[in-house]
């Protein structure tokens, strides 16, 4: 597995993401980004796990905060 945090939160694995953005496009604070070396979190995430929810690859997985 290659799983990399990418923020305070949230961690995904490189290998299992197909960049389909499904994670950015439904996260209501809009703290995700698909850049060119993947996803990256910014600030605001309040740990919904609408991310990783959505995710039809389980490749995010946010930790943290309940």
């Amino acid at each position: 597995m290659s799983e990399k945090k990418v923020g305070n939160s949230a961690r995904y694995d490189k290998d299992r993401c197909k960049r389909c953005s499904i994670c950015v496009d439904i996260c209501p604070k809009n703290c995700l980004a698909l850049k060119e070396e993947g996803i990256v979190q910014g600030e605001g995430c309040i740990f919904c796990k609408m991310c990783e929810l959505s995710c039809p690859d389980f490749a995010i997985r946010i930790e943290g905060k309940k």
